[in-house]
């Protein structure tokens, strides 16, 4: 066939239609995902609420385990510390073995480790089996927090992040609070003639259920590009950790003998041994505990400073006050604990509507929440000062304290952790979560040995005069916090 007659014959034929689109796959349905994270979130903030628990849950139920168990003091200080010990040391390690192996996969372990040991604990015969149930419990604790805020960085987007973000936030400080709470009322209900042992054994049912709900809905899968364990950045760190760690949890206890002070001023070498070994990790191509660029992300680093000393004030107070009401003043656990409620209302209240303010607001927001953090304190010291229970003004001032956290946590960490990108949020979650820890037990270790180095003598006058004194050092934390807020990034314009 000639060329002129196939163009003729291309020129009769009927016009070819055009080609239909390849058949796209079906979009997810939103409304099932947002319900599905919605649920993945209960999970989750359903173990920060255990983990942070039984931080304080067993503060209050000291002196029936020491009469139930016949402990020593050292022997009741480790069933305290030994958990805190754990979790403070391990959570960076928690982080990145989450970005190695899965986030969901080592939630789990680490929320199984600890209903297993919580089981232990509350059938503990001896003083040792339960300082060892203790230690394992802060093991799983470590392996679970640092992978919520991953999940949370990962799996919600916009103000559906801040929201959980927020969420997140107020459970620290409400399991911190109701940790006190719940202790005093298990502790004096003596449920089934137990004692103590249903501060424990509480977790059990509660942590089956949620590693039931935990494998329906935690998203499956692994990084896909997973990180290296970084070997020597971890031994170097958690003994840096230890060094400074146990000294300040034992050390008033212990009447500072000279091997804690020693431990203490080890430390210092160490974690500069820790710098040292993560530029030499960088720098050969390998993936270090805490990489350089996670610190230098806009934000981190003066936000992480001022949650330290936020929550170093907040546990400080929290610590010593329950002493000054029970030791001093000689309150029931019930008692003790339900003092805490307005506190633990205000952080609530704070936590869930600080979103309503604008976002080019956040960063004074903070700053004001602080200022007035500060001002609650100095109220407190000075109406536990006069009257050793704080008369009607103490729920107002606690009111006053547990709003300004409010402001403070849940925005901090929205604003600290903005510019962190996807791929470093495990990282940036151990050095957040690592920073609160590491602050809650400076701050029991700190004003707590303040309080108790001031209450010289036994009665009201002296603990209330101890209380005066550690209200005052701890609004002055908070005003330091204050200070470091103002370097936190300005919002970024639309």
């Amino acid at each position: 066939m000639t060329e002129k007659t196939q163009e003729r014959a291309a020129a009769a034929a009927p016009p070819t239609p055009p080609a239909e689109p390849e058949t796209a796959l079906p979009a997810p349905d939103a409304a099932a995902q947002t319900r599905r994270n919605n649920q993945m979130l209960v999970v989750l903030l359903g173990a920060v609420f255990m983990a942070l628990l039984d931080s304080t849950i067993v503060n209050v139920a000291t002196p029936t385990i020491r009469t139930d168990l016949g402990t020593t003091g050292s022997a009741l200080q480790l069933i305290v510390s030994g958990y805190t010990i754990a979790y403070a040391t391990l959570l960076v390690t928690g982080a990145r073995l989450g970005a190695r192996n899965g986030f969901r996969t080592v939630f789990l372990a680490g929320l199984v480790t600890f209903t297993v040991a919580s089981l232990a604990c509350g059938l503990a015969p001896d003083e040792g089996t339960l300082i060892a149930a203790r230690v394992v419990q802060g093991v799983g604790a470590a392996m679970m927090m640092p992978q919520i805020y991953s999940l949370i960085q990962l799996k919600f987007e916009g103000a559906a992040r801040a929201r959980a973000l927020s969420l997140y936030a107020a459970t620290i400080g409400l399991g911190v609070v109701v940790g006190q709470v719940a202790g005093g009322l298990l502790v004096s209900a003596d449920l089934f003639g137990t004692g103590w042992r249903p501060v424990f054994l509480i977790n059990v049912p509660v942590g089956v259920v949620l590693v039931a709900a935990g494998l329906r809905v935690l998203p499956k899968g692994r990084p896909e590009n997973p990180k290296g364990l970084d070997i020597p950045g971890l031994i170097t760190l958690t003994a840096a950790l230890l060094l400074l760690v146990i000294p300040l949890v034992l050390g008033h206890e212990q009447h500072w003998p000279a091997w804690m002070v020693v431990s203490l001023v080890l430390s210092v070498p160490v974690f500069a041994a820790f710098a040292i070994v993560e530029r030499s990790v960088a720098r050969r191509g390998g993936s270090p505990l805490i990489p350089g660029r996670v610190l230098k992300t806009p934000g981190l680093l003066p936000g992480a400073s001022a949650m330290f000393l936020a929550m170093a004030g907040y546990a400080g107070f929290l610590f010593s006050f329950s002493q000054h009401m029970q030791s001093g003043l000689g309150e029931s656990a019930t008692r003790t604990g339900l003092t805490f409620a307005p506190l633990a209302l205000g952080v609530a209240t704070g936590s869930l509507t600080w979103q309503k303010v604008p976002a080019r607001w956040h960063r004074r927001m903070i700053v004001i929440a602080c200022t007035v953090t500060a001002v609650g304190h100095f109220g407190i010291g000075f109406a536990v000062r006069s009257g050793g229970h704080g008369g009607v003004a103490l729920p107002l001032l606690q009111l006053v304290v547990g709003l300004g956290m409010g402001y403070i946590t849940s925005p901090l960490l929205t604003v600290s952790l903005a510019r962190v990108v996807p791929a470093d949020a495990s990282d940036a979650s151990g050095v957040m979560t690592t920073s609160a820890q590491i602050a809650q037990v400076l701050g029991i270790a700190t004003y707590g040995s303040v309080f108790l180095g001031t209450a010289d003598g036994q009665g009201a006058n002296p603990s209330a005069h101890a209380m005066f004194v550690t209200a005052m050092l701890v609004a002055a934390g908070a005003l330091l916090s204050a200070v470091a807020s103002m370097k936190l990034p300005r919002p970024r314009k639309s």
